[in-house]
């Protein structure tokens, strides 16, 4: 064995010891995450900022690194107390230390090439998205084998895994640890103990809430290490309003609420109370139409050529839209199709953590669905995969709508599907059976429609359009949801039931929510197109600014319907435009924008206002506007504590003059 190089002697002396090889570890850990880091800014490099907070967040990004290599070691540091004395001196274990170590780095790179997908497809670190995705295994890893080439992949991280293992076993210091004298159990325990206290105390103390806010959001996710986000992202699925975010008097935050809610017209039905029970009356005669939703997966406002003239994806929408009512600043409330739909039934605004959807206690609530149950129509969510995906039909089913996925129809009702679903050409034509059976029973009917094609891998049946499936990825899928859509109301045209039909084409959220600010306001611009062929709903613009929160008290009104509400929304086209706002999120970060004012709340207890610029998408840091402030805290408070305090449920069939009761308390 040749000579070790000149190092430090104390290096020397630790790598000569059992809990040496800990120190190879914490190397080659951090070596491999700062270039995750680094190809990471690479495909990044169009939208960070190339200035001194860089170095700042490559700073930062290596004290997390530090924090997810110390909680990492934490198994390693027991194994090596408990391994026999004699353990690393018998030469079969020395060999399987060393594949045991090729298995480690292998893990790491799998971790890289992970992030760099992730990111590719989110422009973040691993979050509470990546948590979800952990849960779901066969949806993700069959997502995964549909979109990439896994055998290339997994082979190109075996090569490369062969060179650094070989590079890391090649020098003499893992070697000197390998051959370190044996050590008695006590000294062993006493090594051990330091080095697991020492992580797990500095590990516990680092925090995520410790990185600063750079102004550029891009920089801040170079700064964060993957696994320390996603340990942080699962502590912190769901977050207590109240202990994390700025609040104000729930007496005072319910009477904001309920004053803006009432900017419509509707009365208040128990004023003073906490809570947003409202009677909205509506002029004229109920019309009944039927109801189909058409929720598009992740269909951006930019992909519809009526608001991004460069775009050629969707020419079935844009006929469809030149006859219809179009919404021209409606946006979604979140990043997640369980937001979307959330606020598409419910009418709540994002509250921090986890969406209702997959929280418990979510059963019996006031829902669109349950207006129109009670107005005789028959409900139903239809989703072309398979439904226990994110908690849907549970949160369907237990909301009053009958339940039709994957699961219960037959083989020959799939014609082509992937990992996430049947087809959106699949899914209609099972709508167009549901509408025909309703409307052969003598029911009005209202379907939430749920699509999954516009979702990688991006594969749909061949010949449809003229982008080839998979290859052409995001485009390729718009434009194959467009033409399923036209091929939808083409079929639909020949249906007795059509014309007492309105048509209901929204987006669950936008394709991409990375931006370089902290909530990138133009990333939650999507489209809402109601068309209604037997007139019902005259075609035109609303040009008011508006969210997923507003649609449904938006059509009832339009429909002239007079019902008892608890949605935190409004028929838009009652409220005065200066009124009108947005209420848009994350899963930390919760937003008001009303005008060019945006009002951001998150952890711990802070706030912040930017003057939002319309034409360019910049946001200009402003003094806070407590007036404002109080406004968004408002909103999204309220909401918290209803859910708390089981006070969104469904609202008893009651004449209006009647005292309503006051929700029950756990």
């Amino acid at each position: 064995m040749t000579n070790p190089p000149p190092s430090p002697r104390r290096l020397h002396a630790l790598l000569a010891r059992r809990h040496g090889g800990l120190v190879i570890f914490f190397a080659v850990f951090l070596a491999l995450s700062f270039l995750t880091r680094v190809a990471l800014l690479m495909k990044a490099a169009h939208d960070v900022t190339w200035n001194p907070s860089l170095l700042a967040a490559f700073l930062w990004g290596s004290l997390y690194d530090l924090g997810a290599a110390a909680f990492a070691a934490l198994p390693l540091t027991v194994l090596f107390a408990m391994l026999p004395a004699k353990f690393f001196t018998w030469r079969w274990a020395q060999r399987l230390s060393l594949v045991a170590g090729f298995f480690l780095i292998y893990a790491l790179l799998f971790g890289l090439v992970a992030e760099w997908t992730f990111w590719d497809e989110f422009g973040v670190r691993f979050n509470f998205i990546a948590v979800d995705y952990l849960v779901y295994t066969k949806e993700v890893i069959g997502n995964i084998r549909e979109s990439y080439n896994l055998p290339a992949i997994l082979g190109g991280v075996f090569a490369v895994t062969l060179v650094v293992h070989g590079l890391v076993w090649r020098t003499t210091w893992p070697m000197r640890w390998l051959q370190a004298p044996v050590e008695p159990w006590r000294t062993r325990c006493r090594a051990g103990a330091l080095w697991f206290a020492g992580s797990l105390v500095f590990g516990g103390l680092l925090s995520s809430d410790w990185q600063p806010d750079f102004r550029n959001s891009f920089n801040r996710e170079i700064g964060k290490n993957g696994l320390w986000s996603l340990f942080a992202a699962f502590k912190a699925n769901r977050l207590d309003y109240d202990d994390f975010y700025p609040t104000i008097p729930m007496d005072a935050a319910f009477r904001r609420v309920q004053l803006n809610l009432t900017l419509d017209g509707s009365t208040l039905l128990r004023p003073g109370g906490e809570d947003t029970l409202r009677l909205v009356r509506n002029d004229g005669p109920e019309l009944h139409p039927n109801v189909i939703q058409i929720t598009v997966e992740s269909l951006s406002a930019d992909f519809l050529s009526i608001f991004n003239r460069a775009s050629h994806l969707t020419p079935e929408l844009e006929a469809l839209a030149a006859k219809s009512l179009v919404f021209d600043n409606f946006y979604a409330t979140g990043t997640r199709t369980d937001r979307g739909m959330e606020a598409l039934t419910l009418a709540l605004p994002p509250t921090p953590g986890r969406s209702l959807v997959k929280r418990p206690a979510n059963e019996n609530l006031f829902t669109l669905g349950s207006i129109f149950r009670a107005k005789g129509y028959d409900t139903a969510f239809l989703y072309g995969g398979f439904g226990y995906f994110d908690n849907m039909n549970y949160f369907f089913g237990h909301n009053g709508y009958r339940v039709i996925d994957r699961n219960v129809v037959t083989k020959e009702d799939i014609t082509f599907a992937n990992v996430w679903g049947a087809c959106d050409e699949d899914l209609f034509r099972w709508t167009i059976r549901e509408a025909d059976a309703a409307h052969a029973a003598g029911r009005p009917f209202h379907y939430f429609v749920m699509t999954t094609s516009n979702h990688r891998p991006f594969t749909y049946p061949e010949g449809r359009i003229d982008l080839p499936p998979k290859i052409s990825g995001r485009a390729g899928a718009v434009k194959y949801t467009d033409y399923a859509i036209g091929k939808l109301i083409r079929e639909a045209a020949k249906k007795p039931w059509f014309k007492d039909t309105v048509f209901v084409i929204v987006a669950d959220h936008c394709a991409s929510s990375a931006g370089k600010t902290e909530l990138p306001i133009q990333n939650y611009h999507i489209p809402l197109i109601i068309y209604a062929p037997g007139g019902q709903v005259a075609p035109g613009h609303i040009r008011a600014l508006t969210s997923q929160v507003d649609y449904a008290p938006t059509l009832l009104g339009l429909l002239r319907w007079t019902y008892q509400s608890r949605f935190f929304g409004h028929d838009v086209r009652k409220v005065r435009s200066e009124d009108t706002h947005a209420l848009l999120g994350n899963y930390q970060k919760l937003g008001l924008l009303k005008g060019s004012d945006f009002v951001v709340l998150k952890p711990i207890r802070q706030q912040a206002q930017f003057l939002y610029d319309w034409s360019t998408f910049a946001l200009a840091e402003r003094p806070v506007d407590p007036a404002l402030r109080d406004e968004a805290i408002s909103y999204y408070q309220a909401a918290n504590h209803l859910y708390e305090q089981h006070g969104y449920g469904e609202i008893p069939l009651i004449q209006p003059g009647e005292l309503y009761p006051a929700p029950k308390k756990p």
